[in-house]
């Protein structure tokens, strides 16, 4: 009796009706994570898609410029700061977390003074005002011959590099590096900044 009910047209009949819903069931997960994978990926390219921050200078001045001469040794004694007002941009719609690095003042590719810059992070669409004080190491220069040169010459070209590296969390991690340099010109007879020019750099 078990058997024939088992066999039955009605049962035969309920367990096609499951599998269709089962089967139903799988077709509709599906197109619903397909849905949401494609307006991920909409998103991603449009409304959060990742952007790049960008470091400016707004503005650079000397402090403390004092230039002395050792005749016989051929030798130049200089003493200077560079104060930078910098802003970074941060235009994506989450923030940006950068890693703890060094702002640089070079002279002829050499590095004569640092001053660290400690990590930080960037809200949404925010501008973040750093402030930096580079001073120049003295003994980093005494052996170079050719500033004497500059400084009789009466012009003083130094260069500032800043570089920020960090991550932008969207979908996923991803690495920004933002960077600045700036070449300053100085008239080392009456202690001014002459000029400055600076170039941008922003890399995903």
């Amino acid at each position: 009796m078990d058997v024939e009910d088992h066999k039955s047209p009605v049962a035969m009949a309920n367990r096609s009706s499951n599998k269709k819903r089962a089967r139903n069931c799988c077709f509709i997960c599906l197109a619903l994570l397909l849905l949401l994978g494609l307006l991920l990926l909409i998103l991603g390219l449009t409304v959060f898609k990742t952007k790049k921050p960008v470091t400016t200078v707004d503005a650079v001045s000397l402090d403390d410029l004092d230039v002395s001469f050792d005749i016989a040794r051929l030798q130049v004694h200089l003493n200077v700061t560079v104060k930078a007002d910098l802003s970074v941009q941060n235009p994506n719609r989450v923030s940006f977390k950068y890693d703890t690095t060094s702002a640089l003042l070079q002279y002829k590719g050499q590095v004569i003074g640092v001053a660290p810059l400690l990590a930080g992070k960037i809200g949404s669409r925010q501008t973040h005002p750093m402030n930096i004080s580079l001073t120049v190491m003295a003994d980093r220069l005494l052996s170079d011959s050719s500033l004497y040169s500059d400084v009789m010459a009466g012009a003083l070209h130094l260069t500032t590099y800043v570089k920020l590296s960090g991550v932008v969390h969207l979908l996923f991690k991803i690495r920004v590096k933002t960077s600045s340099t700036c070449d300053l010109f100085i008239d080392v007879l009456n202690r001014r900044l002459l000029n400055q020019t600076c170039h941008y750099k922003t890399k995903l």
